[in-house]
């Protein structure tokens, strides 16, 4: 059943395991270049809030359009195939304005058509290999190794990443979108060394796509948690992408309130990972000690805190602890979380539920980008901070329908269902 037979030790998770481990490093090392060159790149266009905020927008849009339909299929085809096929498109995309860049022949609607292509590949890339780890490792070891993959990730995507998109800025436009596409290239490689075929085993004759959406809708629908977990991330993400879509004029320039340079922006972005990595490897000593409703209860308090504070804050010291803060905190609920939505869903349907999960989690991304760069417009950057503070706080109501009794009771299930729900349609 499982391409790898593992031991709840390091040591024993797998030669796939770890190799997937790197091949993930090297994508979000790309990812998170990528990400932070491209408002970096773009305020040498314009200093818009809308047309900045803009290119978060059609970058997260797919999650919200294209959700469902990338994990129906996710479930009918290789995931690590697909997961290649992803990571070549986002190769190809960037090395596209890159090239321009250079020939001083972009614009930012040449930042806006790779920002969309990037956007749809991701969607391809984050379902699969959300999906693909069950196949690889038995689930009682998905608690230890999604901590391990996620510290991988975030310290890449998250640590790396910024300071290095920053300083590759500083030295050409360019540069930092070459070494994205080089990074791609070798993760591709190293995905191609994972042994095993990824195609779930599915039962019967295959079924019309809207049925297979349909279904995964429901399997997160009627389980309590999942719904209560899934609106709680939309919530917060539909702020932090307001934040965030507009932080970069909060912190970048002469005429910005930190006054930062593009590498001091990215070693203050680095600090959200640098926390995110000390809870990625604490996250299972955390859970032996400290229940994980209560974990997940304070996660979402320091959530709400750090997105409201630049309102408030303006010390960049002060801001860099606060970040680190919510960075171990974040990983603390992905691990917790993630490792749930692993075991109670079987995998013939894991990327069914993954994309449903994610079209109410992630949905809200390219919504709170939008929002963010109409009040930064209207009433100023740290009037988005305000707003959305305070709009946070309402992510405390359905955080009280996540109790370990019935995070328990799901797990124990298997199925991910509580028999308290219908779908309504």
């Amino acid at each position: 059943m499982f391409a790898d037979v593992s031991s709840p030790d390091d040591r024993s998770l797998g030669r796939s395991f770890w190799t997937l481990l790197g091949s993930s490093g090297l994508s979000n090392l790309a990812d998170g270049i990528f990400k932070l060159a491209l408002p970096l790149i773009a305020i040498v266009y314009t200093r818009s809030a809308v047309l900045v905020a803009g290119l978060e927008l059609v970058r997260t849009l797919p999650w919200l359009i294209g959700a469902l339909q990338v994990g129906a299929l996710t479930d009918r085809l290789d995931r690590k195939k697909a997961m290649i096929w992803a990571n070549t498109t986002r190769a190809t995309l960037v090395l596209i304005p890159a090239v321009l860049i250079s020939l001083d022949l972009a614009s930012i609607w040449t930042l806006y058509v790779a920002a969309v292509g990037t956007g749809i590949a991701e969607v391809f890339y984050d379902t699969a290999a959300q999906s693909i780890l069950p196949s690889i490792l038995p689930r009682h070891s998905l608690d230890r190794a999604n901590g391990r993959l996620f510290a991988v990730e975030l310290g890449a995507q998250e640590f790396a990443g910024p300071p290095i998109a920053g300083l590759l800025v500083g030295i050409g436009l360019a540069v930092s979108m070459f070494t994205s596409v080089g990074l791609w290239v070798a993760a591709i490689a190293a995905l191609g060394l994972v042994r095993g075929h990824f195609r779930p085993d599915r039962q019967g004759p295959r079924r019309p796509l809207r049925k297979d959406i349909r279904e995964g809708l429901a399997f997160v629908y009627q389980n309590r948690v999942l719904r209560a977990m899934a609106l709680m991330v939309g919530m917060m993400n539909l702020g932090s992408s307001a934040v965030f879509a507009v932080i970069v004029l909060f912190a970048v320039g002469p005429e910005s309130t930190l006054q930062l340079t593009e590498p001091q922006f990215g070693i203050l972005f680095a600090t959200i990972a640098a926390g995110g990595i000390f809870g990625g490897l604490v996250s299972e000593a955390v859970q032996a000690r400290v229940s994980r409703s209560a974990i997940l209860t304070v996660t979402v308090v320091i959530s709400i805190i750090y997105l409201g504070a630049p309102a408030v804050v303006a010390n960049v010291w002060v801001l860099g602890v606060l970040y680190m803060c919510a960075g171990a905190s974040n990983m603390l609920w992905n691990v917790i979380t993630v490792s749930f939505r692993q075991r109670v869903a079987p995998d013939h349907m894991l990327g069914r539920m993954n994309s449903a999960y994610r079209l109410l989690a992630w949905g809200t991304r390219p919504l709170g980008a939008a929002v963010g760069g109409v009040i930064g417009e209207v009433f100023g950057v740290r009037g988005v901070f305000g707003v959305v503070g305070i709009l946070s706080l309402a992510v405390l109501i359905p955080n009280r329908a996540i109790t370990d009794e019935a995070l328990a009771a799901a797990e124990a299930r298997g199925d991910g269902t509580d028999g308290e729900a219908q779908i309504p349609w």
